[in-house]
């Protein structure tokens, strides 16, 4: 069938979107994946804050931004503050720092369960690209544009592309899971 690669370019995206929202959690270590959603008032525009700065991981605990216009080091700060990062910045007048302190125990649970709600979310998202795409195939069905044994094979196929990115989607749930563990 000729859906099969936007089938799968759609599981994909997915499952992309879940490793990009998985960056974003803080895992105890500096990672310059948290500061993606964040943005910065830049000339009136909503900027996100990697393209009005340098962002650099001095030690496995920090992060130190440098904008390129040091007008927006105010600005910056004030992101960061108002983000849900939970950490404060210490603005030195040339560079911002933001120091990761270490992770509770309880707050390594709280990660683990954002992480299970993302695995899940994602999976939700496989499943309903392989109902739509099930129900697109039962309707060339019954239009008679493919017989049922064409039928029978697209639903087998699509049910083993959905398999093999719910698995997928373990994997990179494990994998956070597990540097959330380990720190």
């Amino acid at each position: 069938m000729s859906d099969y690669p936007e089938i799968e370019r759609k599981m994909q995206k997915t499952c992309d979107a879940l490793t990009s929202d998985l960056g974003a959690i803080r895992a105890g270590r500096a990672n310059t994946a948290v500061l993606n959603p964040i943005t910065v008032s830049y000339y009136g525009v909503d900027t996100p804050l990697m393209q009005v700065a340098s962002v650099s991981t001095p030690d496995p605990r920090s992060l130190l931004i440098q904008p390129w216009d040091g007008s927006l080091l105010k600005a910056i700060e004030k992101a960061i503050l108002a983000s849900d990062l939970g950490i404060n910045p210490q603005n030195d007048g040339r560079a911002i720092r933001l120091v990761f302190p270490p992770l509770t125990e309880e707050r390594r649970k709280d990660l683990v369960k954002q992480t299970r709600k993302y695995g899940e979310t994602s999976k939700v998202a496989i499943r309903n690209i392989r109902r739509d795409a099930v129900e697109k195939m039962k309707k060339q069905q019954k239009a008679s544009e493919i017989t049922e044994d064409d039928y029978k094979i697209a639903e087998k196929d699509i049910q083993k592309l959905t398999d093999d990115y719910i698995k997928e989607i373990d994997k990179i749930c494990d994998k956070k899971e597990k540097e959330l563990t380990e720190i």
